[in-house]
């Protein structure tokens, strides 16, 4: 899966998860933004990521992170 698909795939679970339009969101939109979210709901979806591609990532690996693209780049490592 390419990362750019995968980004297409995070973004569309994150605007489900938070009734938002998939369209409205982009890779490089900080994703607390743009969502209306805090960090409590950010790792609600993030355990439904880590439950939609059946992998773990570590807490540490996400620091800096915000947005759409790198989160992608992180959960790219982990999938198989």
């Amino acid at each position: 899966m390419s990362e750019q698909d995968l980004t297409a795939r995070l973004i569309d679970l994150a605007a489900k998860r938070f009734k938002k339009s998939a369209e409205s969101l982009k890779s490089d939109d900080d994703f607390f933004q743009a969502l209306g979210i805090d960090s409590m709901q950010a790792m609600e979806l993030l355990t439904e990521i880590e439950e939609h591609f059946e992998v773990e990532v570590p807490d540490y690996e996400l620091q800096g992170v915000t947005t759409f693209a790198g989160l992608a780049e992180v959960v790219k490592r982990r999938v198989p």
